[in-house]
């Protein structure tokens, strides 16, 4: 495995700036994350479960969403297509939408369908219950025809392409064509973060970017990441040009289309909650890609980001000078080391 680059300052501060002049297209699954904070002082009389008496309530974009607020975080032009329900939950995912400056335009209401949500129960720090809300069907034919022109508006000058499923329906067969064709009609980088129901329908794509599970679901057997040819042959098979497996505290693993792999180990120092770090992965990477990055650099940028991501509680998004900041942590350390002799 060859050893992951490091960006010069000069470098890094160039590609930032030139990815918050980028047009991103996420399309995918949206959600609203609900998070209800309490106390949770009793047991339940009724059954053997704490009694949360709920203090403070927030919102926060999930899904496909929380890639788009990553993406608008670096300062890009981003355009969610996604579906939402006629309901409160909807209301509130336009809501934050906005807050994160992002547009709502390309968003398409499914009237009988409800905004898929993710509700935790909170007491002291510690999630009690998560409850799901959600419909797991495609979605109907008339959301189906909005959704793709929607997407052919998108995507008109869009510089990147991110495909975010979550396996809640609305990235059918039809829309996985039609974006996967525009993507590669304007010729801009393709970032996929798969689930396994459409898993190898994304042939061509710039960037596949599953976990370890997910890959080793489709690929039928246990995964010998130890085993040289496993990875190679993973990313012959989906005929994607590089394979990018994140690895939990493990970090990643990138795959390139030249037979390369490289290593690339977690930046975090400390995890407070993992929610979400898969989200800024995707959409670091994107945009990186959109502004002329090589695979290899925006693995690494992405690494960085999903470190700081970590160390926050919730879903969240990560800034550019957040990723300076690190930057310039790590550069310090190592120049400690070298005046020490220990590099």
């Amino acid at each position: 495995m060859t050893e992951p680059l490091r960006f010069t300052r000069d470098r890094l501060a160039t590609l930032l700036g030139e990815m918050a002049r980028r047009r991103i297209v996420v399309v995918g699954d949206a959600m609203l994350d609900i998070y209800l904070a309490g106390d949770a002082e009793r047991i339940s009389p009724e059954a053997p479960v704490p009694v949360v008496t709920v203090r403070g309530r927030r919102y926060a974009l999930g899904g496909a969403a929380n890639v788009a607020a990553n993406v608008a975080a670096i300062g890009a032009e981003c355009r969610l297509v996604a579906v939402i329900g006629d309901d409160a939950r909807g209301d509130s995912v336009r809501g934050e939408l906005m807050l994160h400056r992002l547009t709502d335009k390309h968003l398409v209401v499914a009237a009988a369908r409800p905004t898929t949500s993710k509700t935790r129960v909170v007491a002291r720090g510690q999630q009690v219950v998560r409850i799901d809300e959600e419909v797991e069907d495609a979605i109907p034919d008339r959301a189906l025809d909005q959704v793709l022109v929607a997407l052919d508006a998108a995507m008109a000058d869009a510089d990147a392409l991110v495909i975010e499923d979550y396996n809640k329906g609305l990235l059918t067969p039809a829309v996985i064509e039609r974006a996967m064709a525009l993507g590669k009609k304007r010729g801009v980088p393709i970032v996929v973060d798969p689930k396994f129901k459409n898993f190898f329908a994304y042939r061509g794509a710039a960037v596949f970017k599953p976990n370890r599970r997910e890959l080793e679901q489709a690929m039928g057997a246990a995964l010998d990441l130890a085993h040289p040819d496993a990875l190679p042959t993973s990313l012959e098979k989906l005929g994607v040009h590089n394979l990018l497996l994140t690895l939990g505290a493990e970090g990643m693993v990138l795959v390139t289309q030249d037979g390369q792999i490289t290593r690339i180990p977690t930046m975090a120092r400390e995890v407070f909650d993992v929610s979400g770090a898969g989200d800024t992965v995707t959409a670091w990477v994107g945009t990186a890609l959109a502004a002329g990055a090589a695979v290899r650099e925006g693995a690494l940028l992405a690494n960085y980001a999903a470190g700081i991501e970590v160390a926050k509680a919730g879903v969240a998004t990560v800034s550019p000078p957040e990723v300076l900041a690190v930057h310039e942590a790590e550069y310090d350390q190592l120049g400690r080391l070298r005046r020490g002799g220990l590099l």
